[in-house]
């Protein structure tokens, strides 16, 4: 799994005076799901279509399989499959119509039937496109990347427009691209997707990757580290709490107290409260979690300054 299967670095793209891509670098190993997370407009569709070689890069370097996707385009087009963010097909063709004329393209394609029934469309193989809804429309989409048994699929906003069931289905469907032995690259802006799908995460702001790790990597990172809350049974001497080394910051939040600082301020907390002979009622410990990392790696000098 360590083996590198997509490498990018110093990746740059410009329109006229934007710059959609500043600076990304980042390694996507074999077999594992890597996640190009970050807020829309981030830059994440223009890195992806570099990746994929529908893109010219300004500057930068991209090597996917160890070829050049612009120079190399037509030999990488047989191992790599794309499912980007807007599918659309002529609107009366049949699911296994698009699934046949796309398995045209490749020497060696994989059994429509077989794709078909393994994505769970096999009862919509004669349903026009237009008719499909659009859970089953990204089925069909993740199908047409996959024909041609690429070795690596970019997923691009799978599950944009989703309702929360159909969501679910399409992150099985994930996990089941990779169980077949495809690296899978999945871009997206939801949080809970990413932590639940992803091994490893890329968050990238204004066009730059700021921060890779695992999703429990990238939560550990948060500089406000654990959230205590409680509902004190009395008043709390001034200066009690603030005294606690822990303890970075206090808010009252409609009657709670809420607590900002470290693992350790926990203890510090309940120890000094019961010194006062207070008592902390529903307790509340909470954990930094990939949402509250995403916030503060992409926080806006603006939003920071407020």
């Amino acid at each position: 799994m360590d083996d590198p299967v997509i490498e990018v670095t110093r990746l740059h793209k410009a329109y006229g005076s934007t710059h959609a891509v500043r600076d990304v670098s980042l390694t996507v190993r074999r077999g594992e799901i890597f996640g190009l997370l970050g807020r829309n407009g981030a830059g994440k569709t223009t890195t992806v279509e570099m990746i994929g070689g529908l893109r010219r890069a300004d500057g930068g370097q991209v090597r996917v399989l160890g070829l050049d996707p612009w120079a190399d385009g037509a030999r990488l087009r047989q191992e790599v499959g794309l499912q980007l963010q807007s599918c659309e097909l002529q609107p009366r063709i049949t699911v296994r119509e698009a699934l046949d004329l796309y398995a045209a393209f490749y020497p060696d394609p994989a059994d429509p039937g077989a794709l078909l029934a393994e994505l769970g469309l096999a009862e919509k193989a004669s349903t026009r496109f237009d008719r499909l809804s659009g859970g089953q429309r990204q089925r069909l989409s993740v199908a047409l990347a996959l024909i041609g048994r690429p070795q690596v699929a970019i997923l691009d906003e799978l599950t944009t427009g989703l309702d929360p069931h159909a969501r679910r289905e399409a992150w099985d469907l994930v996990r089941q691209v990779r169980a077949s032995g495809v690296t899978v690259l999945l871009v997206t802006h939801l949080m809970e997707e990413a932590e639940r799908l992803c091994d490893r995460i890329a968050v990238i702001a204004d066009g730059t990757v700021v921060a890779t790790g695992t999703p429990a990597e990238l939560a550990a990172s948060v500089r406000t580290g654990r959230t205590l809350s409680f509902v004190p049974d009395g008043p709390v001497p001034d200066g009690l709490l603030d005294a606690i080394p822990g303890v970075h910051g206090i808010s009252l939040v409609e009657g709670r107290l809420v607590l900002h600082g470290t693992n350790q301020m926990v203890q510090d907390v309940l120890v000094a409260l019961a010194g006062a002979g207070l008592r902390a009622d529903d307790l509340r410990l909470e954990a930094p979690n990939l949402e509250d990392a995403f916030l503060d790696l992409t926080r806006t000098e603006k939003e920071a300054a407020a």
